[in-house]
């Protein structure tokens, strides 16, 4: 009896000694373009938000945005996958009533103008797989530009205005003023 209690001791020590990484979890490394949200109203404690846009926020790091976002070809509004935007109540975007749901947001980039495009494609990666068929909405918008402030990582958010809201893109020295109004 006692020689079997003892190899079972023993052998309980030994298994502690062993580590086992059968749980073990391999996490990535921080992301270059980390993703970001930005919706409206854009204060944590208001539930009932009219818009909101996921997506990521690629770094100039000396880089042209024109290399990043070129002109003239359709771009994913960030990086690595196409901007996700979620509407939660009718909207009107240009000329167009856009329904409440969920959207891929894609820009076509120019030195005057930048055309912004609501399209109904979902879980699109890039802008390798748009479809100009599945468009919902497309409107222009005038390029702004700052001279004086730069912002190195690719940035959106939301500003009331009297019909609804602007969604600003901000870049470099680019500035653009998207506008959804309230139906």
């Amino acid at each position: 009896m006692k020689i079997s209690t003892f190899i079972s001791t023993l052998a309980l020590t030994l298994l502690m000694l062993i580590p086992f990484n059968s749980n073990a979890q391999e996490f990535p490394d921080l992301d270059k373009s980390p993703m970001d949200a930005a919706a409206f109203p854009s204060k944590n404690d208001e539930p009932k938000k009219l818009i909101k846009i996921i997506y990521s926020r690629p770094q100039l790091k000396g880089r042209s945005i024109w290399d990043l976002a070129p002109v003239g070809k359709v771009w994913r509004t960030g990086a690595n996958e196409a901007a996700e935007l979620t509407i939660y109540t009718p909207m009107l975007f240009g000329d167009t009533k856009i329904e409440p749901g969920t959207y891929t947001f894609f820009m076509i980039p120019g030195k005057q103008e930048w055309t912004a495009i609501i399209s109904k494609d979902l879980n699109v990666w890039g802008s390798y797989f748009y479809n100009e068929e599945n468009d919902v909405a497309k409107v222009a918008v005038p390029v702004k530009n700052d001279k004086n402030n730069s912002i190195e990582a690719f940035s959106i958010v939301f500003q009331e205005t009297s019909k609804g809201t602007d969604m600003y893109l901000g870049w470099g020295h680019i500035r653009l003023a998207i506008p959804f109004h309230k139906l």
